[in-house]
């Protein structure tokens, strides 16, 4: 192990990453909390600076991928869409696979420029969760019940709002609902079984609903699909632990550009389309674990500095007022404060043999083992 790797695999530099960003994170929804003053008089403006502080804290993960781990993203793409790419509004298909799938899918919204201004469709919990779920509620993402009778109405309402967002966005689509598991799998295919659907491999059925409506409500506002398939060179099996201990990963994604007035407008004509895309997706991880690639070219967008540069100005604003209070309370303090510092600082940065209770959240968000349940119950429901 080089200095760097032991550096970077130490407790105090976790701690302090965590602290750089849960810290920053409150400040920046605190900011956000304070722009709703300015919706009522410019909306506009108000969606532009948030899609600015939404970046000061999206951009903090991304540079962990990025600068911190130095984890490679190569990208198989043709050259024509290629040159679209963060020009246009679009929806984004991602496969649901590993800890870090979001994660991969933030660096490729960095790589283009849309980081900021990048959607999800998420669940109504998410939007109590303090940094991520509060940005994103500033954000305008779509939350949901996971009761389509109730979301329906709330989804379309949410997309249509969309529609004169100032900024080039994409909405980032996990189609299969939650993370893919062996379990959840085996009771997926039961309902491909049961339904007379191809089976697929490396997927879960995809839900079609969410996708539909999303469809329906962006068309005309969204000039395409992004459909993307993401595997790991060498069956890498990347965590959020691991990009924290500054382990190298290499992705490949793969993109293709499908213009949305290809996708039927019906809903059971989309609903089949969307099978069939996952059916081909499913053929090009078959080939990818076959031949190491994806089809198209190969290329490699470059890194902007900026989520960098946001992530050091943060650390250098945040961590000299750290220092001088751990100077002032070791040379000062008595021995009860000191004590007591101390312990507050076990508490809160040691649980479970995890290094920090900020590193335990972030990780805890993401882990396969912890992902929703729902997919499970909603499968179960189907094959009774």
């Amino acid at each position: 192990m080089g200095v760097l790797e032991f550096v970077k695999s130490q407790f105090l530099c976790h701690l302090l990453i965590c602290y750089v960003f849960l810290v920053s994170g409150l400040i920046i929804n605190f900011i956000q909390l304070l722009t709703l003053l300015i919706w009522p008089f410019n909306k506009q403006f108000y969606r532009r600076l948030n899609c600015r502080l939404g970046y000061c804290i999206a951009s903090q993960m991304v540079a962990l991928l990025e600068w911190w781990s130095g984890t490679e993203c190569r990208l198989y793409t043709d050259l024509e869409s290629y040159k679209l790419y963060g020009k246009e509004n679009a929806i984004v298909i991602l496969n649901h696979n590993f800890e870090i799938d979001f994660l991969c899918g933030w660096t490729f919204c960095e790589r283009f420029g849309v980081l900021g201004s990048s959607k999800v469709l998420a669940k109504k919990e998410l939007s109590y969760v303090p940094l991520i779920g509060w940005m994103w509620y500033f954000l305008e993402i779509v939350f949901c019940k996971r009761k389509w009778d109730e979301d329906r109405t709330m989804v379309a309402k949410s997309l249509q709002n969309l529609r004169d967002y100032p900024v080039n966005y994409w909405f980032l689509l996990h189609c299969e609902g939650t993370r893919f598991t062996e379990k959840k799998h085996q009771i997926s295919m039961q309902v491909a079984e049961a339904k007379g659907l191809p089976k697929l491999k490396y997927h879960l059925l995809p839900r079609t609903k969410g996708f539909c409506v999303t469809v329906q409500n962006l068309r005309n506002s969204v000039a395409a699909v992004y459909d993307s398939t993401l595997n790991f060179r060498n069956n890498e099996n990347p965590t959020l632990l691991g990009l924290l201990n500054g382990k190298k990963y290499h992705a490949d994604l793969y993109v293709r550009r499908i213009p949305l007035e290809n996708i039927p407008e019906d809903e059971v004509e989309c609903s089949n389309w969307l099978h069939k895309l996952y059916q081909e997706k499913d053929a090009f991880q078959e080939e990818y674990y076959k031949t190491g690639r994806f089809p198209g070219q190969a290329v490699s967008p470059p890194r902007r500095p900026w989520a960098l540069l946001n992530f050091l100005f943060w650390a250098a604003l945040l961590l000299y007022p750290l220092g001088h209070l751990l100077v002032s309370v070791i040379s000062t303090g008595s021995s009860m404060t000191l004590f007591s510092f101390i312990a507050l600082c076990v508490a809160a940065n040691c649980q479970s043999g995890t290094p920090s209770v900020g590193v335990r959240w972030m990780i805890g968000v993401t882990e396969i083992d912890k992902g929703s349940s729902y997919g499970n119950k909603d499968l179960q429901r189907k094959t009774n």
